[in-house]
Order: C-alpha cells, then structure tokens, then sequence
C-alpha cells in the first residue's frame, strides 16, 4: 500500500518529511490492525459455536493457494522479475487473485519491488529496508505514508503496458471487494455455510496471506545462511520457503532474481518453479530463464572462499603468519583459474548462441562448439571439486 504521488502528503515546502515523522496511513493502520483481531476472536467463537463444515474448510485451503501461488508467481517472477511469459488466462487468474490476496495493484507491487532490489537495505531509498529493523520491514513500512513507498512508475513502463495489469490496477477497489467480500459470501451460500466460509475461506486467508509474504520482506533478511552473497542482507530460509511456495530461498532470489526459480536444488522446496514448469510443458508458460549452474557454483564458491580466508586469519597464532598467506595465495590461485575457465565458457557459449541465431552454423561446427563446452565443464568440475576441498580443508 503507498499513497499517489498527486497530493502528496510526503512533501513539506518542497522537502520530504522524515520517515519518523511520515503520516500515518489511516486506510491501511485500520485494515490491517482490524482484520487480525477479527480472526483472532470470530473464527474460534464461530468454530466454537457452530462449526465449520469441511467446504469452508477446503475455501481455506484453495483461497490461500489461489493468493498465494498469485504473489509468488504472478506478481513477483512473472511481472517484477519477468522470470518467464504466460498465457493470457494464467495472466488473468493471478491478477484476479492477487487482487483478493489485498497487497496491493501488480502495478505498485511491482514498481516498489523493484525499487527494493535497486536499493536492497538502502534505508532511504529501500521501501520496506530490513536495515530499520523487524517491524518496519515486516508491515511498519506501510502503516505510515514513508517517503521511501511513493512510486512514480518510471522501473515499470513494460508493466504499464500490459492490458491485464492496468485493468487490474484501474478497477483495483471494486475486484478486491468482489473477491474478498462477493466470492466468499457466494461460494459460502452456494454450500450452505455463508459464515464459515467467510470467516476461514474470506478473513482468516487473508491475515495468514498477508503475515506469510510479508515475512519475507522481514525474516528472510534476518534469519537463515548466506551461501552465495553477503553483499545485502537477504538470506536462504527453508522454514519461510515452506510457508511462502519456495520463496525462502532469498538469499540466490537476490543475487539471481531474474530465474525463474528460487529454490535451484532438486530438495529444495519450490511448488512456484515446479507449477511454472509444468506451465512450460502444457503450453501456458514460455521463455523460462535460468541461469546458468556454472555462474551458480561461481557465487558459492566465491563465498567459500571469502569465509575461508576470515577463518584462517583467526588461526594465525597456530599456524603462523607464513604458512597463513601460503595458504591464501594457494587457494586465490586455484580460484582465479576457476573464474578464468569460467570465463572462457562464457565466450565461447555466447559465440556459440549469438551464431546459432544468425542461422550461420554448419552442423559440424555446432559439435565443434558442443564438443568445447563439454571439454571445458569437464575441466571446470574437475577445479570446483579441487578448489570445494581445498576451501573446506583450511578452514
């Protein structure tokens, strides 16, 4: 939630309020202060007193999938990231149960995600920046109408373009009180429990929803391992992946955001990817990007590395300041031929991809290029294996 640039009650003779002093958002303080307590007293006393038939039970389980997978694949890889191109009809679907997940338009979500990753922990210029603390990033940011939410739209014009994203962002008020209020209210009429299935399908989806994703602007930049940067704040949770369908896995998203994936292990648990591949093969999902596990094993190997070198200044005392930067220059060595081999495998997979599409390859040359991708991954596990001992050995 953020307030239009027209009007602005951020701006103060031309200068910008400080965020301590910003204006509290009246509209969204009172809808998400009340919608929690309204769940924590009326979905136990109604489960208390009526019970709740296993149709409002299974609105539940569906609404908060439908809101939930919309978030993750719909307003986050699809639009903020463009990790991948949908049909029209998975485009619609996410728009219309993002709309009933309340966070706002794809449009403003997008445009402030963005920002986010320009400015990760930027506490200034980073909407809702973990570097201010649990609170602020988990939902302070918008109770108040901080300078840092505003959005003019200038990172989201191939947003503004799309149809269905300006429908949604145009009519946002009435398909968010159709599907909030409306849907509910009928599919709970429709299986003769209107209140059951309102309080479970309708108010409480709509608190867990809005807690769980919002963990990931907060948790997820606070606890868990940093495997393969340390550049920003973003961290791998397998608990928060659990609870937000894969997108846990913050730490990789965050140096690696425009894959469509966040969960890159075959265990790791990531029902967003495994749905967007699945979308792939049935025809309603498109240009998938990945990237590529070498530059993969490049960031986590760089992050061995950068903690083997703190762990052995610590054991300078016990080795000695000789065999300690013998050590180092050892390993820097084998991993700067990591990164040139890696480099070598860039140039010739980009040589190989820019003449594929130029259609100038004969099919001998295409095994030539195959051939000499494969003889370099072959050299390049062999220096990851050397160079993964090497790292866990001396430190």
């Amino acid at each position: 939630m953020s307030t239009p640039l027209n009007g602005n009650p951020l701006m103060q003779n031309d200068s910008p309020v400080r965020a301590e002093h910003a204006p509290i958002n009246w509209v969204t303080t009172i809808l998400f202060t009340a919608t929690p307590l309204a769940a924590l007293v009326l979905v136990p006393w109604y489960g208390i007193t009526h019970g709740y038939s296993l149709a409002a039970w299974l609105s539940l389980a569906f609404f908060l999938w439908a809101c939930g997978i919309s978030i993750t694949a719909g307003y986050h890889r699809l639009w903020s990231h463009r990790a991948y191109q949908a049909h029209w009809s998975v485009r619609l679907f996410f728009a219309l149960f993002g709309a009933m997940a309340l966070q706002n338009s794809i449009l403003i979500w997008g445009s402030q995600h963005r920002t986010h990753h320009r400015f990760v922990d930027d506490v200034d210029k980073d909407p809702y920046s973990a570097k201010r603390g649990f609170w602020f990033s988990h939902m302070g940011w918008i109770l108040r109408n901080y300078p840092s939410g505003v959005n003019d739209f200038t990172n989201a014009k191939d947003l503004e373009r799309d149809p269905i994203v300006m429908f949604q962002h145009r009519f946002y008020l009435p398909l968010t009180l159709a599907m909030n209020i409306a849907l509910p209210l009928g599919l709970g009429w429709a299986v003769g429990d209107v209140w059951g299935v309102f309080l479970l399908g309708g108010l409480l989806r709509l608190v867990v929803n809005h807690h769980f994703t919002w963990f990931i602007n907060s948790l997820a930049h606070m606890w868990g391992s940093q495997p393969y940067t340390d550049e920003n704040t973003a961290r791998d949770n397998p608990v928060l992946a659990f609870l937000t369908y894969g997108e846990g896995y913050h730490n990789f998203h965050h140096i690696f955001q425009n894959d469509y994936r966040n969960g890159v292990k075959w265990w790791h648990f990531d029902p967003t990817k495994w749905l967007i591949a699945f979308m792939s093969w049935v025809g309603l999902a498109s240009n998938l990007k990945r990237v590529p596990d070498l530059w993969i094993q490049r960031a986590q190997l760089a992050m061995q590395f950068k903690r083997m070198e703190a762990a052995l200044e610590t054991k300078r005392g016990r080795f000695g300041d000789e065999q300690v930067e013998r050590l180092k220059v050892r390993v820097a060595e084998e991993y700067a031929a990591f990164k040139k081999a890696l480099d070598e495998w860039a140039v010739v997979r980009d040589e190989w991809v820019a003449d594929r599409k130029q259609h100038l390859l004969q099919k001998w040359e295409e095994t030539t290029f195959r051939l000499r991708l494969k003889q370099i991954e072959q050299g390049l596990r062999i220096q990851r294996r050397r160079l993964r001992a090497m790292t866990r050995a001396y430190a």
